[in-house]
């Protein structure tokens, strides 16, 4: 099975081999005075991911394009202080070329861990990254008018919809418009989003190149 693992629009050279999702449980159980039990059900927690990758100092034959474990720890970084939500994406594909679910979420990063080992990597790198999924959310500010006895409420802060900002895709070797809309947008059909915001870059929406820098909608 093929696994494609994607962060804010760009792919990790080589695929974990493991991926760890924790759907917290928001349930309240409460005791009643006749000392029974009863579940409270809400809305569930936000979702932990966390899982390792490889980040490569030369080109193995099992990695895809990559660059320098400098170039990925770098993004990483940005991601950590951006202090802004991105898109995680986790395609799975069978040897057949069939899709299998796809994971999706707007996650925030958490912390992330490097490790070197001369003895067990080499010149390479290994990171532990930890995401949590991020909800937005918004406040607001009452007024109080004593002599009406009326309040108003007033939006403070907003903070977006959940989707990141427009980000950058480098188109590699089998990719079409479809493909990377399904991918980075969760929506195959969203591809006409893609090819309207790069037709500078695109000539013919089914004419694409590996290399391209696209502009990806929010």
């Amino acid at each position: 099975m093929s696994y494609t693992f994607m962060l804010d629009g760009w792919e990790l050279p080589v695929t974990p081999g493991a991926l760890q999702l924790k759907i917290k449980n928001a349930n309240e159980t409460l005791t009643l005075i006749s000392g029974g039990e009863i579940n409270v059900l809400t809305t569930p927690g936000l979702t932990d991911i966390e899982f390792e990758a490889l980040l490569p100092s030369v080109q193995y034959p099992f990695a895809g394009v990559s660059h320098s474990p400098e170039w990925y720890l770098d993004k990483l970084e940005k991601l950590k202080t951006g202090k802004k939500p991105f898109r995680f994406v986790v395609t799975r594909m069978l040897p057949g070329g069939s899709t299998l679910f796809d994971t999706n979420l707007n996650v925030s990063l958490e912390e992330y861990q490097i490790d070197e080992d001369a003895k067990s990597l080499g010149f390479d790198v290994k990171v532990t990254v930890k995401l949590k999924q991020y909800r937005p959310y918004g406040t607001k500010t009452v007024t109080v008018d004593p002599e009406s006895n009326t309040a108003s409420a007033e939006q403070q802060r907003e903070e977006g919809d959940g989707s990141p900002d427009a980000s950058n895709y480098t188109v590699k070797s089998g990719d079409c418009l479809w493909n990377i809309a399904k991918k980075l947008l969760g929506d195959g059909t969203r591809w006409k989003e893609i090819y309207e915001l790069n037709t500078d870059k695109i000539e013919n929406p089914n004419l694409i190149y590996p290399g391209q820098q696209l502009t990806m909608p929010e």
